[in-house]
């Protein structure tokens, strides 16, 4: 099989629909086969009634199949999907994604790049009737709004470089044969919330040689309701993704590198952080977007605190 389509779903019974009918009007060749893997991450709304809607209907154009993790985290969920998923790749999506109508055609494309390909995504364009802060831009990527351009390129992980899991296409064979069974990153955890999931996976294809490329024929709608741009959830999205700076560095570095990797994390972020409250002053505190932004770089500084908690526990 060509591709699994993936999507890890939490209480997704009111956004599954919406994202099932647009996989619906995929316009897809006659000799591409696919299927679609739903990976019900412990939900306890009637996410399972509403795929099994969908699983009966005969006039659905590829195979609906079921699976349940009930280990709580988008990471274990993912996991689960790679190890049943039946096509040579897959194409992950969050059950907030909307794909145009090409995007397996596109993506059936883009897998001959290169032949060291090990994954690639596209733009992900932002849907959402809120109104959004002033120059809010600037922290899109936290939401994993991203759009890098009309020229395919290749991400540049050394710098931290990578696309976040949502409209991400991975070679299933490199990352079984390449990525741990147990993440480090993601969730929520007793003291603290710290993101990074998504990029943990991806620099361990990196490392064992396999290119991650952006391809911007290929995108997806991310539909966000007014509450994912309040104020308090978009400081602690912001902090949760600093938090995961050290372990990522060092999930790029050789293990001598550890306490280098530690201090220059430290004093970068004290760096940056105090040359923003420098520039900003008060408005650092007023403004939303740039309270995100302190709070990032707050969380990457603390983050070689969490990488050891992350590491004992």
């Amino acid at each position: 099989m060509d591709f699994t389509v993936v999507i890890p779903t939490y209480n997704g019974a009111e956004r599954l629909p919406a994202v099932l009918e647009h996989l619906r009007k995929q316009v897809v060749s006659p000799n591409l086969s696919w299927e679609i893997l739903i990976v019900d991450n412990n939900s306890q709304d009637n996410t399972r009634q509403v795929i099994t809607t969908y699983q009966a209907d005969p006039l659905f154009p590829v195979e609906i199949r079921y699976s349940f993790e009930p280990q709580q985290g988008a990471a274990y969920a993912r996991l689960r999907a790679v190890h049943e998923a039946k096509g040579e790749w897959i194409g992950f999506l969050d059950d907030d994604n909307w794909p145009e109508p090409n995007w397996l055609t596109v993506a059936s494309q883009f897998r001959y790049q290169s032949p060291r390909l090990g994954a690639f995504s596209g733009k992900i364009v932002l849907a959402t009737d809120a109104i959004l802060p002033l120059n809010f831009s600037r922290i899109a990527g936290f939401l994993a709004i991203r759009d890098h351009g009309n020229i395919p390129w290749p991400f540049v992980p050394e710098c931290l470089q990578l696309p976040p899991a949502a409209s991400l296409f991975v070679r299933k064979q490199a990352w079984i044969d390449n990525v741990p069974a147990m993440p480090i990153l993601g969730g929520r955890r007793r003291n603290f919330f710290v993101q990074g999931d998504d990029y943990e996976p991806l620099i361990y294809l990196y490392k064992a040689g396999w290119e991650i490329w952006y391809a911007p024929e290929l995108q997806t709608a991310h539909q966000l309701p007014a509450h994912r741009f309040e104020r308090a959830y978009l400081i602690r999205i912001a902090h949760a993704c600093g938090l995961a700076t050290c372990q990522l560095r060092l999930l790029m570095d050789d293990s001598h590198q550890i306490p280098k990797t530690v201090v220059r994390t430290i004093l970068g972020g004290l760096k940056r952080t105090l040359l923003f409250l420098l520039i900003h002053r008060h408005r650092a505190y007023q403004d939303v977007v740039l309270r995100a932004e302190l709070a990032f770089h707050w969380g990457s500084t603390l983050s070689p605190w969490i990488c050891w908690q992350l590491r004992r526990s």
